[in-house]
């Protein structure tokens, strides 16, 4: 894998929206003082969308769609960065997405987590740099600043240290939450993943979730021509009523054997603060 940096000319303006559940005015304070002591070339713009509750979701679906198509048709913000994940971006992701001008389509968008319904989205309309990293919600977690540093040293700097370490050059990736990606299957936001690299995660699900996701994903995918899968960390799993029997890692092996697929391995993405940079598509430095 190349290594080096390859910097944008400064400044890099990155437009922050929530489109999935709301963020807190402090921690989008912590996020740009640190910011502002890092680096100093990225000016942050919150959206005053991240902020507004309406039941579970930082306001209503039309507010979140049309925050995250402001931000990405203005000409003058380099990248879109979403707020944090917690279910709501698969309500507003297609609607969101074909309302897309052709200044949107030069942008960085990077996210993980519910996040993974816009990254689907985007990267099946064809935008080019869509990413999984960390996201400004990292801030709140223990150590959670070197996965906000970690997200703006690529949006920012372009820095190879910070990719995930098994990214195999000329080869295409795609990174999720194993259950963003196992409901989106079949939808009008699941991207062509042929010839991919797929990575998946998860946090606070059930062995026996895990295992129906998988098999769910697995299945769908097994005639679409996948590289592989990679499984990254399975954080915060809850004991059930009785031991499940097999670990995350056999479960993933056994569902791809099932199904013709190549399991490649384990990856470091995950609902953590060590969450690595994971570009959609072929890598580029």
């Amino acid at each position: 894998m190349a290594q080096g940096t390859n910097s944008i000319s400064s400044p890099v303006r990155i437009g922050i929206c929530a489109p999935s559940t709301p963020f807190t005015r402090d921690a989008a304070n912590r996020v740009i003082a640190l910011a502002a002591e890092t680096h100093p070339q990225a000016e942050l713009i919150f959206d005053e969308q991240c902020f507004f509750v309406e039941g579970h979701f930082a306001g209503s679906d039309k507010q979140r769609t049309d925050s995250f198509v402001a931000l990405a048709n203005d000409p003058s913000i380099d990248a879109i960065w979403f707020a944090r994940g917690g279910y709501g971006a698969a309500r507003m992701a297609h609607a969101a997405v074909g309302q897309l001008a052709d200044c949107a389509k030069s942008k960085i968008y990077l996210g993980y987590s519910d996040a993974g319904n816009l990254l689907g989205a985007l990267y099946r309309a064809g935008i080019d740099e869509v990413v999984h990293g960390p996201m400004p919600t990292d801030i709140g977690k223990p150590g959670g600043e070197h996965a906000v540093s970690r997200a703006l040293d690529w949006i920012v700097h372009r820095q190879a240290n910070v990719l995930e370490p098994g990214l195999v050059e000329g080869k295409k990736h795609a990174a999720f939450n194993l259950m963003t990606l196992a409901m989106m299957t079949g939808t009008r936001l699941m991207p062509d993943l042929r010839d991919h690299i797929v990575i998946v995660e998860e946090i606070s699900e059930y062995l026996y979730a895990f295992d129906r996701a998988m098999f769910h994903l697995c299945s769908n995918l097994a005639t679409h021509g996948l590289a592989g899968i990679k499984l990254g960390n399975v954080g915060d799993i809850p004991e059930n009523d009785r031991p499940f029997g097999e670990n995350p890692e056999e479960i993933t092996e056994r569902w791809c054997k099932n199904n013709a697929i190549a399991y490649l391995g384990r990856s470091e993405i995950g609902h953590d603060v060590d969450n690595k940079i994971v570009p959609f598509g072929l890598l580029k430095i």
